[in-house]
């Protein structure tokens, strides 16, 4: 005779992998998907989710071109809602006086100097970049590309939102000035 106490058991145990693979996390997967979004988000926006690594390219109600993406280590990320003022194919580069500051070593070549990197396959804004702004001001936050396509799914930069050369390419062609991109 099977006991209540057996039976619970039984049905808890048999339910559990079915628990667990229903809670299973999707895999990351950056390669360009068209999605379907909340219907907050007006055609030609961008947005950010950080925590899921995913950029959002509103192309129409409800309806997103989303891309995979890295973004800032944790305290180094940008949030809230900028506009795109400036666009650059192949850009220039030079860390920000705190990058400097928290990583010498790494930045030993722009140490006390007015020396700019400049565009190219080393340089670590990649093919394109699209400048973010708050009310006219930079906020030396940026949509990039990158050379270490390694650190798309990850928070490891200096607050940047990175995507693959590719994808940034092809974001760069669709995007105008002026558009607008929320960061959540």
């Amino acid at each position: 005779m099977l006991s209540r106490r057996t039976f619970l058991a039984t049905a808890a145990a048999t339910a559990l992998p079915q628990i667990t693979l229903a809670k299973e996390p999707a895999v990351f997967d950056p390669t360009p998907q068209e999605v379907r979004i909340k219907k907050d988000y007006l055609p030609g926006q961008l947005l950010v989710l950080p925590r899921s690594f995913y950029l959002y390219y509103v192309t129409e109600p409800r309806k997103a071109l989303r891309y995979g993406c890295g973004v800032g280590k944790a305290g180094l990320e940008f949030t809230g809602t900028a506009t795109i003022d400036v666009k650059k194919e192949w850009p220039t580069w030079r860390p920000t006086p705190e990058m400097i500051e928290r990583d010498p070593v790494a930045y030993a070549k722009f140490v006390d100097n007015d020396y700019i990197q400049p565009g190219g396959a080393d340089n670590p804004l990649g093919a394109r970049a699209l400048y973010l702004f708050q009310n006219g001001v930079d906020t030396y936050f940026r949509i990039h590309g990158t050379t270490q396509p390694q650190t798309i799914g990850h928070a490891v930069s200096n607050g940047c939102i990175r995507m693959l050369n590719e994808h940034v390419v092809h974001l760069y062609e669709r995007v105008p000035i002026g558009t607008v991109v929320t960061v959540l």
